[in-house]
């Protein structure tokens, strides 16, 4: 008997008539002699409507009290689904956060998980019953309800996991696994039928919006087998996430991943002294404000110029922070970019493979794109040009790295 962690999101359970099928779903899969627990979303636009209605009470409404409210979406949900089930003749059992008692720090809305009480859960398990939890909430030390932030319940899902020692965890969303890149983008981007954990983790970070980066890093750690499915389908098996790695059979490039929710800020003319990096990102990072790539060039006049990204919603708060800082430092002037796309290169292979970034600048050269800033760690490159070039840089490096799917029809692929 195996132990099976599923996750259904918002679109999975938009509808009555969704929820009903993955009741039949979840039968299946318990039928199949299996222990399952199910972790689900709110209905499709619930959180927003909920979201929205707290801005007609209180343009800034209490972290807490949002938090109180935001919960309640996953409740419905976790009802529903069991009355579902209980209506197939499936034994069922709904939990929110706080009834399973998972425990988070006191960040609302942000919340991290500290730890799991599967105690009655795993009491369910053996008893027979499917075991129904609310996902994207918690409860901190104090028994106050807590968010874990957008995309959070893909992180309740690779928890209870973890803290059940699941044999598998199912991510199910409204597509059948992970491409080599978004397939809206490009047609003939191809599934992947597996993925090393550390390539998904690159691919989350960078912009792949199939799994939540959190959740990701979460399996990391505690080596939690996932496997992305669709919800809309009974056919295919999906892209594991595994732990294993085959360097002669690694390909260079497992994928392309792109973020158009990043912004791009210059302070020139700093002097070039010790401590100057910490003094422009110290007020930065006091702010809460993550900063992903950075540049430094040092000009012949003692002075240098230096280059970060912020997430796009922080654009305008980072900029006034920086436009302080430089009046500080004596700066010479400030300066940004709200309009580009980080694009980026990920693969296990690119350990055993040289001359991947020529490469990349090779293809992207030949479409006289320009590249603004470049990053690099061990498995990714990472690189930001233009938005407007956002489409033709990802379909020329796709088709550079010989990553399309040459099995389509033909007229699919113009």
């Amino acid at each position: 008997m195996a132990l099976i962690v599923q996750k259904y999101g918002g679109t999975s359970v938009g509808d009555p008539d969704r929820i009903a099928a993955v009741a039949r779903r979840v039968q299946h899969t318990q039928a199949a002699g299996n222990q399952v627990v199910v972790v689900v979303s709110a209905m499709s636009g619930e959180t927003n409507r909920l979201t929205a209605l707290s801005g007609s009470v209180h343009p800034e409404p209490p972290p807490r009290e949002l938090d109180v409210l935001l919960a309640t979406g996953e409740q419905v949900t976790i009802a529903l689904l069991s009355m579902a089930l209980a209506r197939l003749g499936c034994a069922a059992c709904s939990y929110t956060g706080s009834q399973v008692q998972i425990l988070t720090d006191n960040a609302h809305g942000k919340a991290r998980i500290l730890e799991i009480e599967q105690t009655q859960v795993s009491a369910d398990l053996n008893a027979g019953r499917v075991v129904v939890v609310a996902g994207f909430q918690g409860i901190d030390e104090h028994r106050n309800i807590t968010t874990l932030g957008r995309g959070g319940s893909d992180t309740t899902a690779v928890a209870m996991a973890a803290a059940l020692q699941a044999d598998e965890c199912q991510i199910f969303t409204d597509v059948d696994g992970v491409y080599t890149t978004d397939p809206r983008m490009v047609p003939q981007a191809r599934k992947l039928t597996r993925i090393t954990c550390e390539e998904m983790l690159e691919m989350a970070s960078s912009g792949s919006k199939v799994l939540q980066i959190r959740s990701v890093e979460f399996a990391h750690k505690f080596r939690v087998p996932l496997r992305v499915l669709s919800s809309f389908s009974d056919t295919g098996d999906g892209t594991l996430i595994t732990f294993e790695e085959n360097p002669v059979e690694a390909a260079k490039i497992a994928g392309i991943a792109f973020n158009r929710d990043e912004a791009k800020l210059t302070v020139q003319g700093v002097p070039d002294q010790p401590g100057v990096a910490h003094h422009i990102l110290g007020p930065i990072g006091a702010a809460n404000i993550e900063v992903d790539m950075i540049v430094q060039n040092t000009a012949h006049d003692g002075t240098t110029d230096f280059t970060f990204t912020v997430h796009r919603g922080d654009y305008t708060k980072a900029r006034q922070l920086l436009q302080h800082t430089a009046q500080q430092l004596s700066a010479r002037e400030v300066s940004g970019d709200d309009k580009i796309v980080k694009i980026s290169l990920v693969g296990v292979g690119m350990r055993s493979h040289a001359g991947i970034a020529s490469q990349m600048f090779a293809a992207l050269a030949a479409e006289n794109i320009n590249i603004q800033m470049i990053a690099t760690s061990e498995i990714k490159i990472s690189v930001v040009v233009a938005e407007k070039y956002t489409e033709l840089a990802v379909r020329t490096l796709h088709t550079a790295f010989d990553l399309d799917d040459d099995t389509q029809p033909e007229e699919e692929q113009r």
